[in-house]
C-alpha cells in the first residue's frame, strides 16, 4: 500500500481587509482627560456616518451599554442618510426575546438594503446589567445566549420554531417578513472566556478579539479554528483597535502621548480599581494585564500602545505610527487570519479622516 501523501490542501485565499470605524454614542473628546468634549447628539453622529460613507469604510460599530445612546434607534435613523455604510449593532440576548429580535433585525436589514451586521453581546458589567434587570451569572448569560441564537437563527431562516430549553420556551414562533441577507445578517461575537469562544465556534460568523499582541492573537485564532473545525464550520476573525496614524512615527507617538497628558494618576487608579472590582469579563482582565509597567512601559508590543486602557474599559490598545508602520503591523495581524479591523480614534470625526487619507492608500483600500 502506498504511503505517499496526497497533494497539500490549497491555502484559503485571503480576504481583502475590511476596515470599520466606531460611532462615539457615549460622547467624544479630543483627549482622554476630557478636553474638547462633544455630546453624542444626532447631528454629530450623522456627520461621522456620512464621512465614513464617503471615505470608504466598510461599516461602523455602534457600542452598547447604559452609557451609550441606543444603537438600534441611532442606526435606523442613520441608515437613511448613508448609501453604502454597514451598521454593526449589538444584539443582546438578555434584553429581548428571539422573536422580537428577529423582527427587529429583519426590518432594519430591509430598511438599510442589506447593510445590517450584528454583534452578539452576552457579557457586560454586572452592575450595569443589574440596573437593566439582568441577574444571570457570567456563564449563565452565555448558556442563555446559546439558546437564544439557536432559536433566532432558525426564525431568520424561515422555520416555524418550537423549542423548550433551560432558559427559553418558544411554541410556533415564525418570522413573516424575511431579511434581505439570507439566511441572516452576519453574526459577530467578541468574548475571551471559554463559553464565549464556544458560542462563536458553534453559531457565529466572525470572532472579534481585543487588540492584544500578535502572539496572543495567534493563540486565540488557533483555539477558535480548532473549535469551529470540530463542528464542520469555518470562522472569520476581527480585531478591535484604536489607530493613531501620522506622517511619521515620531508625530504619531507625540499624538498618543498628548491623549493622556492631562490624565491624572488618581483617575487612572480609580478606573483600574473599578474595572477589577466590577467587571467579570475575561477580555477586560486581559486588557488590564497589559498595564503592568506604568506610563513609561505602555508599548506592549511593537507599535501597540496600551495607554487608552488606563482610563477606559474594553478596547484599550492602539496601533501608533506612520502609515507605513501601521500597515506593517496590520499585515502581521492579517497574516494570522484577521480580515476585519474595527478601529477608532479621538476625536472620532477627525481621526476617521486621518486614517482614511493616510493609511488606506498604503493598505490598498480605495
Amino acid at each position: 500500500m502506498s504511503t505517499m501523501a496526497g497533494p497539500p490542501a490549497a491555502a484559503e485565499p485571503r480576504r481583502p481587509l475590511e476596515m470599520l470605524w466606531t460611532l462615539p454614542t457615549a460622547g467624544d473628546a479630543r483627549t482622554l482627560g476630557g478636553a474638547g468634549q462633544r455630546a453624542p447628539e444626532f447631528g454629530y453622529m450623522k456627520r461621522i456616518a456620512q464621512a465614513l460613507d464617503v471615505l470608504g469604510y466598510h461599516g461602523v460599530l455602534l457600542p452598547t451599554g447604559v452609557r451609550c445612546d441606543d444603537a438600534w434607534t441611532t442606526a435606523s435613523a442613520l441608515a437613511t442618510h448613508t448609501t453604502a455604510l454597514r451598521y454593526l449593532i449589538a444584539l443582546r440576548p438578555a434584553d429581548v426575546t428571539p422573536g422580537v429580535a428577529a423582527r427587529q433585525a429583519a426590518c432594519l436589514d430591509r430598511l438599510s438594503d442589506g447593510r445590517l451586521m450584528l454583534n452578539v453581546v452576552a457579557g457586560g458589567n454586572p452592575k450595569d446589567l443589574a440596573g437593566d434587570g439582568i441577574f444571570l451569572s457570567h456563564d449563565a448569560r452565555y448558556e442563555h445566549a446559546a439558546e437564544f441564537l439557536h432559536i433566532w437563527r432558525r426564525l431568520m431562516g424561515g422555520e416555524t420554531v418550537r423549542y423548550q430549553g433551560r432558559y427559553l420556551h418558544v411554541d410556533g414562533g415564525r418570522l413573516l417578513f424575511p431579511p434581505v441577507q439570507a439566511p441572516h445578517p452576519l453574526l459577530y461575537l467578541g468574548g475571551a472566556s471559554d463559553p464565549a469562544r464556544q458560542i462563536a465556534a458553534e453559531q457565529c460568523d466572525v470572532y472579534l478579539m481585543l487588540g492584544e499582541p500578535p502572539a496572543a492573537v495567534a493563540q486565540t485564532i488557533a483555539d477558535l479554528r480548532r473549535r469551529s473545525a470540530a463542528l464542520g464550520r469555518r470562522l472569520r476573525f476581527g480585531i478591535r483597535l484604536h489607530l493613531i496614524v501620522r506622517n511619521t512615527d515620531a508625530e504619531a507617538w507625540a499624538a498618543a502621548e498628548a491623549l493622556i497628558a492631562d490624565v491624572p494618576d488618581a483617575l487612572v487608579a480609580y478606573v483600574q480599581d473599578m474595572l477589577r472590582r466590577d467587571s467579570d469579563s475575561e477580555g477586560q482582565r486581559r486588557m488590564s494585564a497589559l498595564l503592568k509597567g506604568g506610563r513609561d512601559k505602555l508599548e506592549v508590543s511593537p507599535n501597540l500602545w496600551a495607554g487608552i486602557g488606563m482610563v477606559r474599559g474594553n478596547a484599550g490598545t492602539a496601533l501608533v505610527g506612520s502609515p507605513e508602520t501601521v500597515a506593517e503591523r496590520l499585515e502581521e495581524y492579517r497574516a494570522l487570519g484577521i480580515d476585519t479591523v474595527i478601529a477608532s480614534g479621538y476625536p472620532h470625526l477627525e481621526e476617521a479622516h486621518e486614517v482614511a487619507e493616510r493609511l488606506f492608500p498604503v493598505i490598498g483600500l480605495p
